[in-house]
């Protein structure tokens, strides 16, 4: 019999579109869980039993986890794939243990000026060992910065968006498509990388290739991110995340609807945007400390 966690998993794959990121997370979940009822109940835990579970024994479960060293978000997010869990387990109509989640604190993304984006893919650009894999950092971080690009949505691409044009086709989260411009830096980033890389580009290949040709980690990416920005002094939140960030607010601040930055970055919904604008308020009135005379 396939055990309850993997079925949850292929469910969440299958009919929910989930990325291989979230399955993995919510499986990981829902063997905690059961591994903790089972130490908490004193004996095995059937499918059935777990519509009687009580808010009593998910506060355990989550007081358990906290001792583990579980921050609100992240105690907030396991409470989430629980939840996601027991109405898989219960099926249609399942009644769930009503808890409120810990307060999770909206954290303001940090983004980074024009400036240090590109000094910062130049910086990781140039210290690639061989020309054609500077050449792909330098396409690859322009394609977060200059497009907004997630790096999983980046590494993800393969070669059937060859030859470009002055829009690209973006698979998101949920396998959500989008459409984004692409500015001529951009494209001439990514057809230099094409160019010099030194393995075929079938079209249902990875476009990004890693240095013995497998398609390319987005770790890496993130370790070359870690290097520079310890070169150029810049602050630890200056990750690959960060250039996406740098985008949403720089077109925000030049006057760019917050309607059209929802569908240019692929939020489900307008409030996942919405934080942008205090991103955006947070720099104004950096300036008007910085420049007013009686700030």
């Amino acid at each position: 019999m396939t055990p309850l966690p993997l079925l949850y998993a292929q469910h969440l794959a299958r009919d929910r579109r989930r990325s291989a990121h979230t399955v993995r997370a919510y499986e990981a979940t829902a063997l905690r869980l059961l591994a903790f009822l089972q130490s908490h109940w004193g004996g095995p835990v059937a499918r059935e039993a777990l519509a009687q579970i009580t808010p009593a024994d998910l506060r355990a479960f989550l007081a358990h986890r906290r001792n583990e060293g579980l921050s609100n978000a992240s105690a907030a997010r396991e409470l989430s794939a629980v939840r996601g869990f027991l109405k898989f387990a219960g099926g249609e109509g399942a009644e769930l243990p009503r808890l409120r989640g810990p307060r999770v604190k909206k954290g303001v993304p940090r983004p980074i000026s024009p400036q240090e984006a590109v000094a910062l893919a130049e910086t990781v650009s140039e210290e690639a060992v061989e020309r054609w894999i500077a050449a792909r950092d330098w396409a690859v971080l322009l394609l977060l910065y200059g497009a907004g690009l997630r790096i999983g949505e980046a590494v993800g691409l393969t070669a059937a968006i060859l030859p470009l044009g002055e829009t690209l086709t973006v698979t998101g989260k949920r396998n959500k498509t989008r459409l984004v411009p692409l500015l001529p830096q951009v494209r001439a980033a990514i057809e230099a990388y094409a160019e010099a890389c030194p393995y075929a580009l079938g079209r249902d290949a990875p476009l990004f290739r890693g240095a013995k040709g497998g398609p390319l980690s987005p770790g890496i990416i993130r370790k070359s991110v870690r290097s520079a920005r310890a070169m150029l002094g810049l602050s630890d939140r200056t990750t690959p995340h960060a250039l996406r960030h740098s985008f949403a607010t720089h077109l925000l601040g030049r006057g760019a609807d917050l309607r059209a930055l929802q569908e240019l970055l692929g939020h489900a919904s307008l409030s996942s945007t919405q934080i942008y604008t205090a991103v955006d308020a947070a720099h104004l009135l950096d300036v008007y400390r910085n420049a007013h005379p009686r700030a």
